[in-house]
């Protein structure tokens, strides 16, 4: 899986929006985009994406900024994705379950769709919340704690 810089930009965010103190107050962003290393101009047109897609609320006037559209623990790490580059996998622009292959090359179909469903299984389990926390769900953590996570192929 490939993760584009505005998806990265878009879950670190969203994940400054998550971690504010009081998150009925809006946040600039500018002061998102310091905190993350965000050129600004991107992350305004990212910030745009995620109220379109009803993550994030903004607020206009000098005490305006941005901020969650619901609880953090309500949003998850898939939302943000799919706002941002739409489904979480799919092949030649199609979702797995709807690819028809031939031959030999027919089991990829299951292949894709299981990767879908791993990829399912961390990014819709783990929230905004739990970023936030620096507290991922345990599946999440054992999957880390494997040592061949690590390693670079």
């Amino acid at each position: 899986m490939r993760v584009s810089a505005k998806v990265d930009y878009a879950l670190r965010a969203a994940a400054e929006l998550a971690a504010v103190e009081d998150p009925s107050v809006p946040t600039k962003a500018e002061k998102i985009a310091r905190a993350q290393d965000i050129p600004v101009k991107f992350l305004e047109n990212i910030l745009q994406s995620l109220r379109h897609a009803g993550l994030v609320q903004s607020k206009r006037g000098p005490e305006g900024g941005h901020l969650l559209a619901r609880p953090a623990k309500e949003i998850s790490l898939a939302d943000v994705i799919r706002a941002i580059d739409g489904p979480l996998a799919g092949v030649s622009g199609q979702s797995p379950d709807q690819l028809e292959f031939h031959g030999s090359a027919e089991p990829l179909r299951d292949v894709w769709v299981a990767v879908r469903a791993n990829l399912r299984a961390v990014l819709e389990q783990t929230t905004l919340a739990d970023v936030a926390a620096a507290k991922l769900p345990k599946a999440v953590a054992k999957l880390t704690a494997d040592p061949d996570a690590w390693e670079r192929r």
